[in-house]
């Protein structure tokens, strides 16, 4: 059975750049670049304990809705908001300012909220889970 997520693999032009970024707005510990088996480069950054993985290539050349969402502070997301005016990329306030919107470089959209999550959420609704079984 599956477990917790592993890690996340995002497409970027330049790995090390979007590394800093992650670094310099959520405080991601990143760890030197180095190549993959097949001598691309790649970075790490971990944060929300989670690990990115970031491979040399062509990003999504268009957003289409997909995002990652990380439950944050009112604090911590006034903090990103104010880091995020130092970096080149695109970001916004939403839902009555405890939501914030970001790209990186190459179209991935990343929100931090600071609403219940989504576990809160759920179980406060009548829920029912679905198994399909091929």
């Amino acid at each position: 059975m599956v477990g917790s997520i592993s890690h996340i693999a995002l497409i970027v032009r330049d790995p090390a750049r979007t590394a800093e970024l992650f670094a310099g707005v959520l405080g991601a510990r990143i760890v030197p670049p180095r190549p993959d088996d097949d001598g691309h480069p790649q970075s790490f950054a971990k944060f929300g304990g989670l690990w990115f993985v970031l491979r040399q290539g062509d990003g999504p050349s268009v957003r289409n809705g997909d995002h990652i969402s990380l439950h944050v502070s009112q604090d911590e997301l006034t903090a990103c908001a104010d880091k995020l005016t130092t970096f080149d990329v695109e970001h916004y306030m939403a839902r009555k300012d405890t939501a914030l919107y970001f790209t990186d470089y190459d179209n991935h959209v990343f929100e931090l909220n600071v609403d219940a999550s989504l576990d809160e959420v759920l179980a406060g609704c009548a829920q029912q889970t679905y198994t399909l079984h091929a």
